[in-house]
């Protein structure tokens, strides 16, 4: 492995690609280390709703050619619940915006091809178990490697987050009580929309993902076990909280993947130090209620790759001094939409006292949605944008 390069990127998910990616356009030599195998990188199932900015990063930088192709754009939701059903033609409403469905391992399959075929360097495989951002090294299991650089891709729960110091109160999160069991079936979407329902028996969503598989959600009780939840269990629990005696049967298939996720926000402040910089999910975690993590991870790693050209090519750094301050804001209102949204699609996640109270206003929440521009206009431009 090489001991130098002028940007080290730790992660190999679309915030460390597209960084990679666009700092190799402008000639900057770096490496990327991952600690999963190119397989498993290439088929972790994650996100698949790209926003305009995203597509627009994404097409500039000629890393679309796969997206473009086999994209399909999606501008509608639908919401169902005890009230019936009403959907939300979102690329109508604000400023007409819409998303691209395009599976995230897709996406990082391109990626990962156009920064080989750009020259870059990447290497499987390696753990990374230290890092120095004064120094701009890091400890792996093959040696110790450095940059000029450090970019931190490598998630919520990676080392590079760690090595950021900041003060108890600068160290934002929530536990939001709620879990959600993740399952990909192998069967085509149910409904032509994103959809989600709301039941008393907790939460449901109907995302599609491609032709032959759909992305479902079900909100589980908190502890409970994936495997504990039969084919059989997940399509009966569907039909009740999709309510398919009232708007038609889903179409079934073999369930391929599940995985619990636990809906928790998380923001760091500030997402650098020294020399290291953090990029996606190892900046700011948020819930997939709202479909912004792959959206805000592409989103800084366009700023942050400007910033770095500007320091390596111009000798300016004011960009990379202010890289923080010109991402927490969006961050930020990325995450108050996506709590707005657990709040809309969820009842109170402990029993309590006033849990008729909650009902009653997540019900006056959706009516509002239902009937009012405003509201509808609010929602589409949250939606979709960042």
């Amino acid at each position: 492995m090489a001991d130098h390069t002028t940007v080290l990127i730790v992660g190999a998910g679309p915030a460390g690609l597209v960084l990679g990616n666009l700092l190799r356009a402008e000639g900057i030599d770096t490496l990327v280390v991952e600690r999963a195998s190119r397989e498993q990188v290439q088929t972790r199932a994650r996100a698949g709703f790209l926003g305009p900015n995203s597509v627009r990063v994404l097409t500039e930088h000629g890393l679309a050619g796969g997206l473009l192709h086999k994209g399909r754009s999606h501008g509608v939701c639908a919401f169902r619940g005890e009230d019936g059903e009403f959907e939300l033609n979102y690329a109508e409403l604000g400023r007409g915006d819409v998303h691209t469905v395009y599976p995230q391992q897709d996406l990082v399959t391109d990626l990962i091809a156009e920064y080989l075929n750009r020259g870059g360097d990447i290497r499987f495989g390696v753990t990374v178990t230290g890092v120095d951002p004064a120094n701009g090294h890091v400890e792996t299991t093959e040696g110790v490697v450095g940059g000029r650089f450090l970019a931190g891709c490598d998630g919520g729960n990676g080392v590079t987050r760690a090595a950021v110091p900041a003060a108890p109160e600068r160290r934002h999160g929530r536990d939001h009580g709620i879990t959600w069991l993740a399952l990909l079936a192998e069967a085509p979407q149910s409904m032509a929309a994103v959809t989600y329902a709301l039941h008393e028996d907790g939460f449901a969503g109907h995302m599609a993902r491609g032709p032959e598989v759909t992305r479902y959600y079900l909100q589980v009780p908190p502890g409970d076990d994936a495997g504990a939840w039969t084919d059989d269990r997940v399509w009966a629990a569907l039909a009740t909280r999709m309510r398919t005696d009232e708007f038609g049967p889903l179409r079934q298939g073999p369930i391929i993947e599940r995985r619990l996720v636990r809906l928790r926000s998380e923001v760091v402040d500030p997402i650098q130090h020294d020399r290291l910089f953090l990029v996606g999910d190892a900046a700011s975690l948020i819930s997939p209620s709202a479909a912004k993590g792959a959206n805000l991870a592409i989103m800084e790693a366009e700023l942050l790759a400007r910033a770095l050209v500007n320091a390596i090519t111009r000798d300016d750094e004011r960009a990379l001094s202010d890289y923080t301050r010109s991402c927490l804001p969006r961050i930020w209102r990325a995450q108050e939409f996506s709590h707005w949204m657990i709040d809309l699609l969820h009842g109170p996640a402990h029993p309590a006292s006033d849990a008729g109270f909650q009902h009653a206003l997540r019900r006056a929440r959706l009516d509002s949605l239902r009937r009012s521009q405003a509201h509808q206009n609010f929602f589409a431009e949250h939606y979709v944008g960042i």
